[in-house]
């Protein structure tokens, strides 16, 4: 019962202090306070575990970068911005290449300063690549376009199911009022014109993109999707509750409109060609003077991109795999992302709020079950572990699962619930050493210190082995001693014997004077108690042995001391009052015990064992039968016995032999025999006195009745 209550404590404390943490951790998080290292180990989570997808062979990037500014410089005389007749080339280039698409992340929004001729160069070459994705700019405050001018030409996209989903669906985050359009030849000739928008994360990271935005009622995809429509000019789309839909794709849809994005690496993992090496392939090709720098397996059948990593040129960008990352290499993210249909998605709040809840109670009660502060460190070390393992396989799952809010929760759960251990279970550990300490060894109290629901108190029916101890001829020695050395003698006889106890397991109850009374299998059990009891009193006679010489020299006597032994049923445990009690025992057991102590007079011994007691230790030593005892206060006998060590027994076969005779013979009333057999003995042997005696006094009176029991009239 009394295990059952420190467990279902423990199970309370436990959820109670989760619960807490949870509430606590949960309310941190839904303020934003963790949204900065949120976003961190996002970026830890995306730089460790980025990989290409099944689409990123498919994707290749034309950038104009420095060495295309410095060849444009030094072999054409070209200042920026460059005609837009060498993005028309481009452009040829990979129509004739074969791509599947060309998508251009760069504004024509104002007419080219080379003159229309320019501008009208460029619309012809996107018009005969009818695959070409352009780009236009919506935004808050940039873009002079409040309204679609209706004579651009340009049709809206078509689709499906969007007028319902409007309706229903909150479009405040994806509406833009301004918008930056380009040029009519660009505008009229592309197959899908493509919001360059991006919006990154609070900390100026980005980590996501809108699919699609709306300008004046019209949809515009993001670049890296319209590339792909791009290249599919009839594929149907449809919008629902289930996402959106582009031909056997589909694309769950967030408030803000589209997922996170999963970097497949850090900038230059799409395979790259320099604007320059594009450019002079093609006047290779059309000018036959040598082979191409770029070949047309290159590009053919991928999604081109075209954009800026010149430094210069201001497309540089923040991503969770590196701080200098082309805006670019972003839309060709998204597009690698759509096709690999591998986007991820943050993991639904209900669901982080469930886990957070099972992870704090989880290592709340995990740490209120440890009783060592090192334990309950390294349940939390696990519980900190769990969140940090759950939110990698997520990752790879495809979700973003609030690795701080659980964290915090776990982190909360362990310091209070280590906290509150130190509280409770420091005031249990003081209450077990210091009513435990002058009883117990070291070892076993750190046994109840670990294990507490081991210990009942008020007390419990255990079958102990009991120990009784007391010095011949003390009152004596110490009528004989001044009291300092009357204490320092007992100290020195106390602290032997009780080492010898200890070690042995055993629980010292009290001293009484110069007696000791200890007990074994409580409050921890001892399967071999009656082993260890027995043990400990053979050491304890053969220390006090050694002992002895160094004594006598110092008194002028000897200490001999009488141990009584018995096994069986007693109530054990704090017993007294509130304010005062003992770690202590009562029954007839103990009784007995105490009175085979006294029973060592009766035969010239100095240790005596019941037969409950012999029964138990089998043949681990050597014994021999004494009597058949009668006890004062006990009406049925008890057989005792006579522990002693493997030597003595071997040396002293003869005399243990003709004592066993003469016992049999008293056992069976043939006093006179007995006697003759005892008395011949009794000078090697005091018990064989002691039956001489016996049989002396018993002559002459009638022997009724008879069992061969040694009845004492004194304890």
């Amino acid at each position: 019962m009394a295990g059952a209550s420190q467990t279902t404590v423990k199970l309370l404390r436990g959820g109670l202090i989760g619960c807490a943490s949870a509430a606590i951790a949960l309310l941190i998080w839904s303020l934003g306070w963790f949204d900065v290292w949120e976003s961190k180990t996002w970026d830890w989570r995306a730089s460790l575990l980025a990989e290409t997808g099944q689409a990123t062979d498919d994707i290749v990037l034309i950038l104009l970068d420095q060495n295309s500014l410095d060849w444009g410089s030094r072999e054409n005389g070209l200042t920026w911005p460059w005609p837009r007749e060498l993005y028309g080339a481009i452009a040829d280039y990979c129509r004739r290449a074969g791509a599947k698409a060309l998508a251009f992340d760069v504004l024509f929004s104002e007419p080219s300063t080379y003159g229309v001729e320019d501008d009208r160069v460029l619309g012809a070459a996107i018009a005969e690549f009818d695959h070409v994705a352009a780009a236009l700019f919506l935004g808050d405050k940039s873009g002079q376009a409040v309204r679609w001018p209706e004579a651009s030409g340009v049709p809206p996209l078509k689709v499906e199911g969007l007028s319902d989903w409007i309706k229903r669906a909150p479009l405040q985050p994806l509406v833009f009022p301004r918008a930056a359009i380009p040029i009519p030849q660009v505008a009229r000739n592309a197959a899908i014109l493509c919001n360059v928008h991006l919006d990154p994360d609070p900390d100026g990271v980005y980590r996501r993109v809108k699919l699609f935005s709306f300008f004046d009622q019209r949809l515009f995809p993001s670049l890296g999707l319209g590339a792909y429509l791009a290249s599919v000019p009839e594929v149907s789309i449809r919008i629902g509750d289930a996402g959106l839909q582009v031909g056997r794709r589909t694309v769950a849809l967030t408030v803000q409109g589209g997922p996170l994005l999963r970097f497949r690496g850090p900038a230059g993992t799409y395979k790259a060609f320099s604007a320059a090496a594009v450019l002079q392939s093609e006047i290779r090709l059309l000018t036959g003077s040598g082979p191409a720098i770029v070949d047309f397996e290159a590009l053919r059948d991928k999604f081109v991109f075209f954009g800026f990593s010149a430094p210069g040129l201001y497309d540089l960008r923040s991503t969770p795999v590196g701080g200098v990352y082309p805006g670019v290499e972003i839309q060709a993210t998204m597009l690698d992302n759509f096709l690999s249909q591998d986007f991820m998605w943050p993991v639904p709040g209900g669901m982080a709020l469930l886990l957070a809840i099972i992870l704090a109670l989880a290592s709340a009660v995990g740490v209120s079950f440890c009783s060592r502060p090192i334990s309950g460190v390294a349940v939390g070390a696990l519980g900190v572990g769990v969140p940090f393992v759950g939110a990698l396989v997520a990752y790879e799952r495809g979700f973003w699962l609030p690795l701080m809010a659980l964290e915090a929760s776990v982190m909360l759960s362990v310091a209070m619930g280590l906290l509150v251990n130190y509280v409770t279970e420091g005031r249990q550990k003081k209450f077990i050493k210091n009513a435990f300490k002058q009883y117990l060894s070291p070892a076993v109290i750190e046994q109840l210190i670990q294990h507490p629901e081991r210990l009942q108190l008020g007390g419990e029916r255990k079958i102990l082995s009991i120990f009784f101890s007391d010095l011949e001829g003390f009152t004596s020695i110490s009528e004989g001693l001044a009291p300092e050395d009357l204490t320092v003698l007992l100290n020195e006889y106390l602290s032997a014997m009780t080492t010898i106890i200890q070690a042995e397991g055993g629980t010292v109850d009290k001293y009484e004077g110069d007696a000791i009374i200890a007990f074994w299998n409580a409050p921890l059990d001892i399967p071999d108690h009656a082993q260890r009891v027995v043990r400990a009193a053979l050491e304890c006679q053969r220390t006090l042995a050694e002992m002895r010489p160094a004594i006598r020299s110092r008194i002028g006597k000897d200490l001999l001391m009488r141990i009584g032994i018995n096994t069986g049923p007693a109530v054990v445990g704090n017993l007294g009052s509130h304010t005062r009690f003992d770690y202590t025992m009562l029954g007839d057991a103990v009784n007995l015990a105490a009175r085979l102590e006294g029973a060592n007079k009766e035969f010239g011994t100095y240790t005596m064992i019941s037969h409950a007691t012999r029964e138990l230790i089998g043949s681990s030593f050597c014994v021999r039968e004494l009597a058949r005892l009668a006890v004062v206060g006990r009406r049925e006998p008890v057989v005792v016995y006579e522990p002693m060590s493997a030597a003595a027994y071997e040396s002293d076969q003869k005399t243990l032999a003709a004592f066993e005779r003469g016992r049999e013979l008293f056992y069976n009333g043939r006093l006179d025999e007995a006697f003759q057999t005892m008395d011949a003995i009794g000078g090697l042997d005091p018990a064989a006195a002691a039956y001489a005696k016996k049989c002396r006094d018993l002559r002459g009176q009638r022997l009724e009745a008879w069992q061969g029991v040694w009845v004492m009239k004194n304890k």
